[in-house]
């Protein structure tokens, strides 16, 4: 991916961004031994041999995202004592050591993102930035309207009550419904327990957004790697700034 580059000079930790700017307008920073001495030049750090005063920049690892269509039986770890799939089998071509944002339980498919940008991964997660999950469940018994307003207005669980939902139900056949329901929250499992307590179990649970993105053209059980505006979308929603 390429970044402007004073961005690729403040992430590798070389200098702020204004003084990185400094230090390209003074013709102090070459790449790939041409000096160079204007702010649009954009660079891919991964490749391109970057020097400051003579000394090369130190390598920084290429950050790559990914979102991935889960199936049902893949767990959402790196790595399994037990031998067991995880999400990573399902992306065997990539070589940088990237990691799930957040957690689907194994029998939960649907949306996962995927990275090895720390800072991004933790500001995505943070309770504070109240980032969209939103999941389709199908849920028996059909839930009545009174638990479709408890749900909105949140449901008292083991560790607290939970934060006001967005919830509608998307159709009803023979005692079931699906109830398409979008939360913030990041509890374990937490939106099998909020039906629960509203006395209905979730037979089916699929995860169709977050954070803005969907699942549109994705298949289950692929992925494909983010663009960079989606990424740059995410970074806001995370309050990250490089």
């Amino acid at each position: 991916m390429q970044e402007r580059l004073q961005k690729v000079l403040a992430q590798a930790g070389v200098a702020s961004r204004r003084h990185a700017e400094e230090l390209i307008l003074a013709g102090r920073v070459s790449v790939d031994g041409t000096c160079v001495r204007e702010l649009g030049v954009k660079v891919d750090a991964a490749r391109a041999r970057i020097t400051v005063d003579g000394k090369p920049l130190a390598h920084r690892e290429r950050h790559v995202y990914f979102l991935l269509n889960k199936p049902k039986g893949y767990l959402s770890t790196a790595k399994d004592e037990r031998g067991r799939r995880t999400v990573l089998d399902l992306l065997p071509e990539v070589k940088e050591r990237i990691y799930p944002v957040g957690r689907l339980d194994n029998h939960t498919e649907g949306l996962l993102l995927l990275t090895n940008d720390g800072a991004l991964m933790n500001g995505l997660l943070h309770p504070r930035h109240q980032v969209e999950k939103t999941y389709i469940a199908r849920v028996t018994p059909s839930p009545s309207a009174q638990a479709l307003i408890q749900l909105t207005e949140g449901v008292l669980l083991e560790d607290g009550k939970t934060a006001p939902a967005l919830v509608r139900v998307v159709g009803r056949e023979a005692g079931e419904a699906r109830v398409e329901i979008t939360i913030h929250e990041g509890r374990n499992r937490q939106v099998r327990r909020m039906f629960a307590a509203v006395g209905s179990d979730v037979r089916a649970l699929k995860r169709i957004a977050f954070a803005g993105l969907t699942l549109a053209g994705v298949k289950r059980g692929a992925h494909r790697p983010l663009t960079a505006a989606e990424v740059a979308h995410l970074e806001e929603l995370a309050g990250v700034r490089r």
